[in-house]
């Protein structure tokens, strides 16, 4: 489980397909306390560290997992956000996140508001049920609030608002508009709807 709050921004150095593709990132983590087999959040990907030395880690990412996220994310320069697995006791400062990447939205808006920026996606359609205003969502790994949910003709477009805090310390304040990111709605939302599927469905 992950809290959406973003600890180290890395960048891929090289990635290698060998069956699956092989990334090695480039982080400021102490890697010395980084174990084989633990999980880490890469943009909002749960992945499994199955290599590592000083200042660098390794994961490998399945085809199935390259086909559902953000085109060209997994290429090598690539900035990524990164967050380590929540240890039990630890202070959630964002929401639960569980690292499983539900669809892949465009950005198609961005306008500066004092210091902060707007930032306006469109996201599928089968997410845009999950999407309501004050709620919770994952944008590449980083838990913002949606502000604004707007159903439009051409889809379902949110907003969320970046502080200046949230722009430096994430990949999330050099995105452009047509820049796909990877969407993770709120857990929450996904069990109401599994629970509401069975509730129409007794009824």
């Amino acid at each position: 489980m992950f809290t959406g709050i973003v600890s180290d921004v890395g960048t891929i150095k090289t990635a290698e397909t060998r069956g699956d593709l092989r990334v090695v990132v480039e982080t400021a983590y102490d890697t010395a306390s980084v174990d084989l087999g633990a999980s880490i959040a890469c943009s909002g990907v749960c992945l499994t560290v199955v290599d590592k030395g000083p200042g660098w880690f390794a994961v490998d990412v399945s085809g199935e997992t390259t086909s559902r996220t953000a085109q060209g994310q997994w290429s090598a320069g690539r900035r990524l956000n990164l967050e380590r697995a929540m240890k039990l006791g630890e202070e959630l400062g964002g929401h639960i996140v569980t690292g499983h990447v539900d669809g892949v939205a465009e950005v198609v808006e961005l306008v500066p508001e004092g210091d902060s920026k707007r930032i306006a996606t469109r996201v599928p359609g089968d997410l845009a049920p999950f999407l309501a205003p004050q709620g919770s969502v994952t944008v590449d790994g980083v838990s913002p609030t949606c502000n604004t949910v707007d159903d439009r003709a051409d889809g379902t477009r949110f907003a969320i608002n970046l502080i200046p805090h949230t722009q430096k310390v994430t990949t999330l304040g050099a995105l452009t508009p047509g820049q796909p990111v990877n969407i993770e709605i709120d857990v929450l939302a996904r069990y109401l709807q599994r629970m509401e599927h069975y509730r129409a469905k007794a009824g």
